[in-house]
């Protein structure tokens, strides 16, 4: 309500009489709006109300209330129940808020630093983006220097520990160098437990911290208004940035986001002295910054993986190659922010850009290339030699094979079949033949075995279904002569 509508509807029921609703229908406002414009509730604490069955118990009510004050309206209706109060629960919750005591509001100093000496930091969320077949979570780390209110942003598809050290790194470059003091609040990738003034901080960042050689100081627990320059930086990134903005990807948003900081965030007044803008503020506390060490700091992270029976790893739902030497071998994944490096044993033995889809395969073709042809030369090698052992000519009429682009590997497992179906002496033959034809269909070699069977009567040849066990199914069995029994059974001429 205005002040002027207030001022009419205390005249109205002061000085002249009106009742509440009857001033609520003439100004046209509701009946609570004129209660309050009027101090209604002021009449019930002096005691201008009906008798009510709630009266005998509004002194344990305010006594339980000094003692908890934050104490609800219904937990209090059930205790006072159980002491004989049968009214509703309505009448509880009025009784309630006008008994509560009202705490006495905090008051805050304001905090004022020395040029180059803190900085704070946190995360932000922005919802989530689409990539590929991924809901990837979208997030911003921020680094503000609290004196010129200089800040840094990097948009990341997570909050995992090596992005929150790229966000330092960034930032600090950005800068130009290093504040004294950074300022977090008690997140995962900072304080990893903490119980009052003990705090265990996360290994990786008290490395980091050692690396730069500022001091990481987490704030109060429930006290964020120790690094309220950074929340505010948080709110004007997002209302000001962030809104109704569009973008391809995280790359087009981090640029967008560096010419608008450039363009409109810096260049606006820095707040506590506006005579300058926060480039100019930012231009002067880079000169007090501690400097930046010579090496900068990997933030990449380490991963243990190892892979099943194919040549993939996988990291983050996708599947990334490897030689097909090192399957079931222990390795060891560095990820960074765009490639994936895989180590066997400190040697880079693969490198793949990073995807940040789902269900995706990265690979190098020459893995795979790699594969298939170690397991097309072993099976050719172990058929060949087999055959070469058992039907000599096989190697001429392979050799013509090749010369005349057909399949090898389709012969030789046609010349195998035959091997085992009419045997080493039968097929000897049968290519010796082709062979003095110049031939190199394997159907040529077919038709002599099957001519030579039909010429001696011989049954047609019985397919055996073998077990898919390899100890079975690559079991070999080489034929001797049995002449050869007969020669032991002899007594030489020395005897």
């Amino acid at each position: 309500m205005s002040p002027e509508e207030i001022t009419e509807a205390r005249r109205l029921f002061f000085g002249e009489h009106w009742r509440v609703g009857t001033i609520a229908e003439y100004l046209h406002r509701h009946p609570d709006a004129i209660k309050r414009a009027i101090g209604a509730e002021s009449f019930v604490s002096k005691g201008r109300h009906a008798p009510s069955k709630l009266d005998p118990y509004l002194g344990f009510i305010e006594d339980t209330l000094k003692r908890y004050p934050r104490l609800r309206a219904t937990r209090i209706h059930e205790m006072i129940v159980s002491r004989g109060f049968d009214g509703s629960v309505r009448q509880t919750r009025r009784a309630v808020k006008r008994l509560r005591p009202t705490p006495a509001a905090e008051a805050y100093l304001r905090m004022k630093t020395l040029p180059g000496e803190q900085g704070q930091v946190d995360w932000a969320s922005f919802g989530h983006m689409t990539v590929g077949r991924a809901k990837r979570s979208l997030s911003a780390f921020i680094m503000v220097l609290s004196w010129s209110r200089g800040f840094d942003a990097l948009f990341t598809l997570d909050q995992k520990q090596n992005n929150f050290l790229r966000g330092h790194v960034a930032a600090f470059e950005y800068f130009g160098g290093v504040p004294r003091v950074l300022l977090y609040d008690n997140l995962r990738s900072a304080v990893l437990s903490r119980l009052g003034d003990a705090i265990r901080f996360h290994p990786r960042l008290l490395e980091f911290s050692g690396h730069y050689h500022f001091e990481p100081r987490p704030v109060a627990i429930a006290r964020g208004n120790e690094k309220g320059r950074v929340e505010r930086a948080i709110r004007f990134l997002r209302d000001r940035f962030f809104a109704a903005r569009t973008f391809s990807d995280i790359d087009d948003l981090n640029a967008q986001f560096r010419r608008w900081r450039e363009e409109w965030a810096h260049a606006r007044p820095c707040p506590g002295d506006e005579s300058m803008t926060v480039a100019e503020a930012l231009d002067k506390e880079r000169e007090v910054l501690m400097p930046l060490p010579e090496n900068r700091f990997s933030c990449d992270s380490i991963h243990a993986v190892r892979s099943g029976k194919t040549p993939y790893v996988r990291f983050d739902l996708n599947d990334y190659s490897i030689p097909f030497e090192l399957v079931r071998k222990p390795l060891t994944l560095v990820c960074a922010e765009k490639e994936i490096r895989i180590l066997d044993e400190g040697k880079e033995v693969a490198r793949h850009p990073r995807s940040y889809d789902r269900r995706e395969t990265v690979e190098d073709e020459s893995h795979i290339t790699a594969l298939v042809e170690a397991k097309r030369s072993a099976g050719q090698s172990r058929g060949m030699t087999r055959l070469f052992r058992a039907v000599p000519p096989a190697k001429a009429f392979l050799e013509r094979v090749v010369e005349r682009s057909q399949n090898l590997a389709t012969a030789t497992r046609q010349l195998e079949g035959m091997l085992d179906d009419y045997g080493p002496k039968e097929l000897e033959v049968a290519v010796e033949k082709v062979n003095e034809r110049e031939l190199s269909a394997t159907s040529a070699v077919a038709q002599l075995l099957e001519q030579e069977r039909r010429k001696r009567r011989m049954k047609p040849p019985v397919k055996v279904k073998i077990t898919n066990d390899p100890r079975v199914r690559d079991l070999r069995v080489t034929p001797h002569r049995l002449e050869q029994y007969d020669d032991l059974a002899k007594r030489s001429s020395d005897d």
